[in-house]
């Protein structure tokens, strides 16, 4: 291979990464130090600039741990210029998008659906993809309720028959478009859509987000439409009920890991000392779970985790870097072999349970920390970096230490050292880093931090865009193959 082919492919590699970084923590929202309207132009770029450069990565990104925003950008992205596609891609994109929207969640799948018809999308693929996924809906007189207005919008952009007379279609059709038609539904949740608009009591019976403007209209007391609607709330709704509740039965064991050290973080320092047994607890099982198989194989791990007070996150995604980096933090633990873990805050704090958004962000003394040799004198198998990348006590310190260590201390590469950033540059067009050969990659969950170290490999510039196109045509074939065992 020639030198121009090389380079062509690295450029094809290294625009690869940064869309994967983008998708996986860009969500078009304001963050710390840009606003929503520069998020969203950068990600339309972006969006644009590798659907038409480089479609087959485009559609093969529906199969890695993307957020549901960017997935949902894609899945409408491709929709919208099918006719730039072969029949073999435009098959294969089908299959890739039916086995995305099964994993989003409903709101957004008919958020979507409304963004498709707006746009005039009415191709039969698109029409079949949509039908497909209402069918697949385990109760449709349930989203109908929830969701009435996705569900009317897609019914009618793929003209689905809703016949009259009796059975749950005909139901669901009279409810959507003949609504006051029939005097009683054999749905239960359709009826009691129905008799609440008169019975007080029914509104207990409808969906949380639905019954609360009954509940307004019947001039109910905050605390007691609580009360009565809390077995029917979702764990999220739960969450968002809180602090009028006061004391909201949540279970913490099943709540995913990041979202679990969002939760720990919204509570009073007070709350979290007087609970350190429980929290740390339910921190470290979602912590083992989502370690899975991994747990135990990192081998000696150190952790520099940015609790900086850029780490403040924004309005829209408040404290998200800094609940990323705890989680993480338990989440290194669990992949260390026992006893081989050693975190460090930019903070200087001890206590991960009791950290919080504060000071500058000296993360290059907290790399020279972290690389110091541990019990035995040994130095660690792995440095993990969880920061939004901004070092500025001194600027630079972070990427001076890193090179040096690895050109003159470290030219064998012992320590594999990677750095994972919870947020996106909308300047750049990419996720901070740190120094040009320090591995670097975009993460939105903790939970999916053993992965992310397998993409950030790819950013080190000693692989090209052959071994990445292999490794997403693995995860696409998995991705489908679990849909179709599922199925």
């Amino acid at each position: 291979m020639n030198t121009s082919e090389t380079l062509a492919d690295l450029v094809a590699a290294e625009d690869v990464l940064l869309f994967v970084n983008a998708a996986i923590t860009a969500t078009g929202q304001r963050e710390f130090r840009s606003d929503a309207v520069g998020q969203q132009l950068s990600l339309d770029f972006l969006h644009a600039y590798v659907r038409v450069n480089y479609r087959r990565v485009y559609a093969s990104s529906l199969a890695l741990d993307i957020n549901d925003h960017n997935a949902a950008r894609i899945v409408l992205g491709l929709l919208e210029t099918a006719g730039e596609a072969s029949a073999e891609e435009r098959r294969t994109e089908g299959r890739l998008i039916a086995a995305r929207l099964a994993l989003l969640p409903p709101q957004r799948v008919y958020r979507l659906f409304g963004e498709v018809r707006r746009a005039g999308i009415n191709n039969r693929r698109t029409r079949a993809i949509m039908r497909d996924w209402l069918a697949a809906r385990p109760d449709l007189g349930h989203d109908a309720v929830k969701y009435r207005g996705g569900v009317k919008t897609a019914a009618r952009h793929i003209h689905l028959r809703c016949p009259e007379g009796a059975g749950p279609l005909a139901e669901v059709g009279a409810f959507l478009f003949r609504p006051g038609r029939l005097p009683r539904y054999e749905h239960r949740l359709l009826d009691a859509w129905r008799r609440a608009h008169y019975e007080q009591g029914a509104v207990a019976e409808l969906p949380f987000t639905v019954a609360e403007g009954f509940a307004a209209r019947h001039g109910m007391k905050r605390e007691v439409f609580l009360k009565r609607a809390a077995p029917r709330m979702t764990r999220l709704e739960r969450l968002r009920t809180h602090s009028v509740t006061q004391r909201p039965e949540i279970d913490l064991t099943a709540m995913p890991l990041t979202r679990l050290a969002l939760y720990v973080l919204s509570l009073p320092f007070e709350q979290r000392a007087a609970r350190r047994t429980e929290l740390t607890g339910v921190l470290r099982t979602a912590a083992r779970r989502a370690a899975g198989g991994h747990a135990g194989s990192w081998g000696r791990v150190h952790a520099v985790l940015d609790d900086s007070f850029s780490s403040s996150g924004s309005g829209q995604k408040r404290r998200r870097p800094l609940a990323v980096a705890l989680a993480g933090h338990h989440l290194l633990e669990a992949l260390a072999a026992p006893g081989a873990y050693r975190g460090l805050w930019t903070s200087g704090r001890g206590d991960a349970l009791l950290v919080r958004p504060w000071g500058p962000t000296p993360l290059g003394m907290r790399v020279l920390d972290a690389l110091e040799p541990g019990p035995g004198g040994a130095a660690p198998d792995r440095l993990v970096i969880v920061s939004d990348g901004w070092d500025n006590a001194p600027a630079g310190l972070a990427g001076e230490v890193l090179r040096v260590w690895r050109k003159r201390l470290d030219p064998g590469r012992r320590t594999a050292v990677v750095h994972v950033n919870p947020v996106y540059d909308a300047d750049g067009f990419d996720v901070r880093r740190l120094a040009a050969g320090v591995p670097t990659a975009g993460i939105r969950d903790a939970e999916d931090l053993p992965a992310l170290v397998e993409i950030a490999r790819f950013a080190e510039g000693r692989t090209g865009a052959a071994e990445l196109h292999a490794y997403l045509d693995r995860r696409v074939a998995l991705f489908l193959g679990e849909k179709e065992t599922v199925s």
